[in-house]
């Protein structure tokens, strides 16, 4: 991962607890819920944007720089970065609130890539912004 960002950059998207349930026996959130999250706000934010159905098709080099513990608040920032003919490419970082606190860490960052659907599932047009 390039230098932290001061600040969250983007919209937040998704703010999720971190739970027993997704952690492992030390206390560590499993990176591949973290990664579930974000995926996530991709998908959100990139169906607004396509106004309609999408699907990842690539996530790019994701390092984790912090642990998530049990009880943090996940926060996951999206900011489309460039709409293509049928995708749209996100960068997406997710943050980690901690346990009754103000204190914000990044945790990881990473391009999301999204390919718009149609109803019959295939790759079809972003419509132009409204």
């Amino acid at each position: 991962m390039s230098e932290t960002p001061a600040a969250p950059q983007g919209d937040l998207t998704l703010r999720t607890p971190a739970m027993p349930r997704d952690a492992n026996a030390a206390g560590d959130i499993f990176g591949g819920w973290v990664m579930a999250q974000m995926d996530s706000a991709s998908g959100i934010r990139a169906a607004e944007r396509a106004r309609g159905r999408v699907v990842t098709a690539a996530v790019k080099e994701m390092a984790f720089a912090k642990p998530v513990k049990i009880g943090d608040t996940l926060c996951v920032y999206t900011r489309i970065q460039r709409v293509g003919r049928t995708s749209i490419v996100l960068k997406v970082e997710a943050w980690a609130q901690r346990y009754l606190s103000d204190v914000m860490e990044m945790v990881t960052s990473a391009d999301f890539v999204m390919v718009a659907l149609d109803a019959t599932g295939r790759p079809t047009p972003v419509p132009p912004e409204a």
